[in-house]
């Protein structure tokens, strides 16, 4: 069994790959042990190779399932002496597309997923936090949660409970020694831009923004922003010059950042 040998430790929930995968391989290049977790078994065992299986654990996590993540934290506190220096809630699912057009189902599973997983983490992951010293947490939440995102409504509305939640627990965990703070990416190349305008459909959200013009950024810069964000002093951490553009101006030119959403969306059918 794979050991940290007093390594500082990351836990990485959606490990298998885009940004939790990045990650991984950035922390471990940078000397850390990584817990990797994930419901996609294959994809664990692949960034695991890339990893070195001497730097890291892998275990299979449904973050809505706290069962799941009680056996998970078993596994990860048996390898790092019950540390656990970064908790790294990454785990994430979109459904793209006009409201009407996205099943409630889909929707219910971006709310169990991207906020109770992201509260489940929390508990669950408190008490190793508690006793290592200078932990933290990082939540992942988007530029979608500073500004409401048309076609991406539900998911946007799940990234804004996401940096409230973060905000929050930065403030609240502080006397306990635990920084919380937030990665909010523009749109990075990972497989959640594979998401369908509607179920089964050939039309992607990737299409979409190549036809808009949109910047996508590659899932490196994400990896070095999770490493800031896991170092700084800051709460929010973006990836991407657009992601800082986006914040500055929901805070500061809310009209004209409305007037530039509404100009780049497709026509209602």
């Amino acid at each position: 069994m794979s050991d940290a040998n007093g390594r500082k430790s990351i836990f990485i929930t959606g490990g298998a790959s885009g940004i939790g995968a990045e990650t991984g391989r950035h922390f471990a290049r940078k000397g850390w042990f990584v817990g990797l977790f994930d419901i996609d078994e294959l994809g664990l065992s692949q960034v695991a190779r890339d990893i070195g299986d001497n730097n890291c654990v892998t275990g299979i996590l449904d973050v809505r399932d706290r069962n799941d993540w009680t056996s998970a934290l078993e596994s990860f506190a048996a390898v790092t002496g019950g540390q656990m220096n970064v908790l790294f809630n990454n785990a994430g699912i979109a459904r793209h597309g006009w409201f009407e057009n996205v099943d409630p189902e889909g929707s219910d599973a971006m709310i169990d997923i991207n906020v109770k997983g992201v509260v489940n983490g929390v508990y669950a992951a408190l008490p190793l936090l508690k006793q290592t010293s200078g932990a933290r947490i990082v939540n992942v939440a988007s530029t979608a949660g500073f500004v409401g995102s048309p076609q991406l409504a539900v998911y946007s509305a799940t990234k804004f409970a996401v940096r409230g939640l973060t905000e929050a627990l930065d403030v609240e965990l502080a006397p306990l020694g635990i920084k919380v703070t937030c990665l909010a990416p523009w749109f990075v190349e990972t497989p959640i831009l594979n998401a369908g305008d509607t179920e089964g459909s050939n039309h992607k959200m990737s299409d979409q923004l190549k036809e808009t013009g949109m910047d996508v950024y590659p899932v490196e810069m994400a990896g070095e922003g999770a490493w800031q964000a896991a170092h700084g002093k800051k709460t929010h951490y973006g990836v991407g010059k657009r992601s800082n553009q986006a914040r500055f101006m929901a805070r500061f030119l809310p009209g004209i950042l409305r007037r530039g959403v509404l100009k780049r969306l497709p026509e209602r059918p």
